[in-house]
């Protein structure tokens, strides 16, 4: 029997009802509009606008052409880097007011806990000019202290989620549960990429000197969930190959894997032409892709050339592969090759204890670097159109976890409040928006839900979080949900 008719005949369920359901239509518009060819692996005008973002045109003019999300997995502690509470300091080892707390739901770290002690910051603040009432950073960021004129600070960011995973997970793809896009592979979907030999997303997993354990990351934390498997983020690797089987096989030429990419390209599109399966469209760009950053990522990754005194801005860690500060330095140089959307992921956040020993030297890993990112790009004249966020998944209680002494402490999750920063990609620096109440327990004024973060960060790439959606079991899904979420445009310029 014919190979390829036995294949059709063994044709899947989903590729037989998929076919049912848009052939009569296609044939139709075909009739309507024969001038054209249908199908995603075509070359024409009209599919390569397609191929460049699904939206087509933008929804308006954006402030920002890229963005670059420096995320802090396991949840800085804003009580001891950002959110200054001097009164707390009367309080030590005094039990938090259940007027506070108002039967919040604790974690099962701090459940059976018989105290819920409160533990002041032992960390000096000051108070800095930032070009209006002044922003307050901790001793611990004294890099990041420098530059609060080009930084808006979020004080009163808050979740439903109340453990890592399920908590990531949400403000990385907008549910709590897996399977839906992240925000990079709706970027990508909806915008494409502004360079054709590299991803439109690219992820880079820092190294970390605080504590060693850390939460597990998963790649569905960037991947496309039911977008087209292209759209997922491309992890560059700190050690052997920065892409996976980037280098050719032992033997294998770079003639050879060309014409060998060439066939399986013929191969693919043959079966494209006869099935109709999107995800082997995929596969065929994601094989051009991938053959064309065989000689784009050796260049991006080879930091001979910057200057030294750029090198120096980014700190002696720079050289090190895998660092924060080499990540920070590859995300600016992925932002001049127009790569849509940068994610560093930088574990050992959670400090359910020892404080006083992990937090300092997980401030020193990011300091230097984000503050040297944000002025690296000022002085090309990149960060007018370069949005960077900072910040984790949620916040960190003012009451103890473990014991309590003057000079150490631990913090449990806390999801009501926590605080993040911007800059770039027309936000307004100078800002301090949201203030939360004494004890940084609860929100006082101006809450921003992590959908309303999304749906701004898409908003100064030129997206209405609204319009940006994917038809996926029976629903037009959309990165911040089905509620109502808003743009924070007192952060904006």
């Amino acid at each position: 029997m014919d190979p390829l008719k036995e294949y059709l005949q063994t044709e899947t369920r989903r590729q037989f009802f998929g076919k049912a359901a848009t052939g009569l239509g296609a044939a139709a518009l075909a009739t309507l509009m024969p001038e054209r060819s249908f199908g995603a692996i075509n070359k024409s005008k009209d599919s390569a606008q397609l191929a460049n973002g699904a939206l087509g045109a933008l929804h308006f003019a954006p402030k920002a052409k890229r963005a670059i999300y420096l995320f802090m997995s396991g949840a800085p502690s804003q009580l001891d880097m950002f959110d200054y509470k001097p009164k707390m300091a009367d309080w030590f080892d005094v039990d938090l007011p259940e007027s506070i707390r108002m039967g919040q739901r604790l974690t099962t770290m701090t459940s059976g806990q018989s105290r819920f002690p409160i533990a002041p910051s032992i960390y000096k603040f000051k108070k800095y000019d930032n070009g209006g009432e002044g922003a307050w950073v901790s001793e611990l960021l004294p890099h990041t202290a420098t530059m609060v004129k080009d930084l808006a600070f979020i004080k009163t960011v808050y979740t439903e989620a109340i453990n890592h995973d399920p908590a990531i997970t949400y403000i990385c793809t907008g549910d709590q549960l897996p399977g839906k896009p992240s925000l990079g592979a709706w970027l990508s979907y909806g915008l494409g990429s502004d360079n054709e030999d590299l991803p439109a997303f690219v992820v880079m997993n820092a190294t970390w000197t605080g504590r060693k354990s850390a939460q597990a990351l998963y790649n569905r934390l960037w991947g496309s969930g039911f977008l087209p498997s292209e759209h997922q983020g491309v992890l560059l690797r700190s050690s052997g190959d920065p892409v996976l089987f980037l280098s050719n096989p032992d033997g294998v030429s770079a003639k050879a894997r060309e014409r060998m990419l060439k066939t399986l390209n013929q191969l693919n599109r043959k079966q494209y032409e006869e099935v109709g399966d999107p995800e082997t469209h995929a596969r065929i760009s994601q094989y051009e892709m991938a053959f064309r950053m065989q000689t784009s990522v050796p260049e991006l990754t080879d930091i001979s050339t910057e200057p030294q005194y750029i090198l120096d801005m980014y700190g002696p860690d720079v050289h090190k592969p895998g660092t924060f500060a080499y990540c920070c330095l590859l995300s600016r140089r992925l932002a001049e090759r127009g790569v849509r959307f940068t994610q560093i992921f930088h574990r050992g956040w959670d400090q359910h204890g020892n404080i006083s020993g992990d937090l300092p030297n997980q401030c020193r890993d990011i300091d230097q670097p984000a503050t040297a990112l944000i002025q690296d790009l000022k002085q090309r004249g990149m960060l007018d159109d370069t949005l960077v966020v900072w910040g984790g998944e949620f916040g960190r209680t003012v009451y103890c976890q473990g014991g309590l002494s003057r000079t150490n402490y631990g913090r449990d999750h806390h999801p009501k409040c926590y605080t993040k920063w911007m800059a770039g990609g027309g936000v307004q620096g100078g800002v301090v928006h949201g203030e939360t109440d004494s004890f940084s327990y609860n929100i006082a004024r101006d809450p921003v839900h992590i959908h309303d973060l999304n749906a701004t960060i898409l908003n100064q790439l030129g997206v209405d979080h609204r319009r940006l959606t994917a038809k996926f079991q029976g629903l037009d899904q959309r990165l911040t949900g089905v509620e109502e979420a808003r743009v924070v445009r007192e952060i904006l310029a």
